[in-house]
C-alpha cells in the first residue's frame, strides 16, 4: 500500500482509508474488528469515523462506530497507536435532536463537546485529524448543485470555529485539522484564517473530505485549484459511488436486497438524493462498467484506480462489509495508474454524463 503525505502535515497516510460509517449498523463489532485487522495487515494505517456514525443515523446507535473502533484500538497489538492515523468528524446542524440538541450551531462549545465525547468513545487522548463534517451555513449538498440565496441563514463565524480547532490542537487533543463537504468559499476562508495562526497551527488546514468518483468530479471545478494553491489534500469519499460503480445495482431486480441502497431504502435520505435511481445515473454506470469489462477490469477496480490516480488525492475513503470486499479494494489499490488510452475513454464518458451524482 503506497503512502502519501497529507497536506502540509507530517502525516503519511495509506492510499486507502478504511471508513467506519457502517460499524454498529450493518457491520457488527466482531465483523468490524476482523476488517480492521485485515486492513492493518494490508498496509492501511488510516481510519476515518465520525461522532454521528453509524448511518443511517439514529439515536440508539449514535457513537457506536467510534466505540467499536476504540475497542479495537485497545485490543490490537499489531502496531503502536503512533503508527495509526485516526480521523473523526464533528457534526453540524442537521436535525439529529439526540446529538447535542440538534445541534443548532457548530460553534466553539459544540466543537469542544463533540471532540471530548469522541475521544472518550475512542479511548484515546488525541485524534490525528479532526474534521468539520459539513458547513454551519447553507450550501448545496448531497445531490444539490444550485445555490439558492433564499436558503441562507445566520451561521457560526469561521473565526469562532477555527479558534475552537486551534485550542484543541494547543491542548494536545488534535494533531491536525481538516474540512468536509466544503465549498471553495469555505475552504479559502478557513485557509486564510489559518495562515494567521501558524504559530499554533503550523500545518494549517491539511485536508478536505469531499465526494469524488467517476460519477462525481465536481471537485475539479474550483476546489481543485484551491487545494493545489493551499496545499490541501483531498480525501475522496464514496469513490465507488456507494457501490453503484461495482455494477451490482444494474442486475435484474435492482441488485441484492442486502446492498446498502436497497437495505436502507426510505431511511437514508442523503444517499438516496444523490445515488437514487435516475436515468442518467444508470446510463453512466452502465457505460463505465462496460468500459471496465472491455479492458478486463471490474467496475470497482476501474473506479478506485481512477480516483487514486488523481493528483490531489491523498487517500480514498472506502467501506467494506466483508473481508472479500476489502481484499478486492486492496488488490485494486495496488495496481498501477490507468493506461492513458483507458483514461481518455473515461473522460469521454464523463463528457457524455457529467457528474450524475453530485
Amino acid at each position: 500500500m503506497d503512502m502519501r503525505q497529507l497536506g502540509g502535515s507530517d502525516l503519511q497516510v495509506s492510499g486507502l482509508c478504511l471508513g467506519t460509517m457502517l460499524f454498529g449498523e450493518s457491520t457488527s463489532g466482531v465483523q468490524a474488528e476482523q476488517l480492521l485487522g485485515q486492513a492493518v495487515d494490508a498496509g492501511i494505517n488510516f481510519f476515518d469515523t465520525a461522532e454521528m456514525y453509524p448511518v443511517p443515523q439514529a439515536a440508539d446507535t449514535q457513537g457506536r462506530s467510534e466505540a467499536i473502533l476504540g475497542t479495537w484500538l485497545r485490543r490490537q497489538r499489531q502496531v503502536p497507536r503512533s503508527s495509526l492515523v485516526l480521523a473523526t468528524k464533528v457534526a453540524g446542524p442537521g436535525g439529529m435532536e439526540w446529538l447535542r440538541g440538534g445541534p443548532l450551531r457548530l460553534d466553539a462549545a459544540n466543537i469542544t463537546a463533540a471532540l471530548d465525547a469522541s475521544l472518550a468513545r475512542l479511548g484515546t487522548d488525541h485524534v490525528d485529524l479532526l474534521q468539520l463534517h459539513w458547513p454551519d451555513r447553507y450550501v448545496p449538498m448531497f445531490g444539490d448543485l444550485d445555490f439558492d440565496p433564499t436558503m441562507a441563514y445566520a451561521a457560526c463565524s469561521f473565526e469562532e470555529q477555527l479558534e475552537a480547532l486551534v485550542r484543541a490542537v494547543t491542548a494536545g487533543k488534535v494533531r491536525h485539522v481538516g474540512l468536509s463537504n466544503e465549498t471553495p468559499y469555505g475552504l479559502l476562508s478557513f485557509c486564510q484564517l489559518a495562515r494567521g495562526r501558524r504559530a499554533e497551527l503550523p500545518s494549517g488546514i491539511v485536508s478536505l473530505q469531499n465526494a469524488y468518483s467517476l460519477l462525481c468530479r465536481t471537485f475539479d471545478a474550483g476546489l481543485a485549484e484551491c487545494c493545489q494553491a493551499e496545499k490541501v489534500s483531498l480525501l475522496a469519499y464514496s469513490p465507488l459511488a456507494m457501490g453503484l460503480l461495482t455494477g451490482k445495482y444494474q442486475t435484474e431486480g435492482g441488485g441484492p436486497p442486502e446492498a446498502r441502497l436497497n437495505r436502507y431504502r426510505g431511511r437514508y435520505a442523503e444517499a438516496e438524493s444523490r445515488y437514487g435511481p435516475k436515468p442518467n445515473v444508470s446510463d453512466a454506470v452502465a457505460a463505465y462498467c462496460q468500459l471496465a469489462a472491455d479492458w478486463g477490469l471490474s467496475g470497482a477496480s476501474l473506479a478506485l484506480r481512477f480516483v487514486l490516480g488523481r493528483p490531489l488525492v491523498a487517500s480514498a475513503v472506502v467501506g467494506a462489509t466483508s473481508q472479500q470486499q476489502l481484499q478486492q479494494l486492496v488488490d485494486a489499490a495496488r495496481q498501477p495508474p490507468l493506461d492513458p488510452g483507458l483514461a481518455a475513454a473515461v473522460d469521454a464518458i464523463h463528457q457524455r454524463f457529467p457528474n450524475p451524482t453530485p
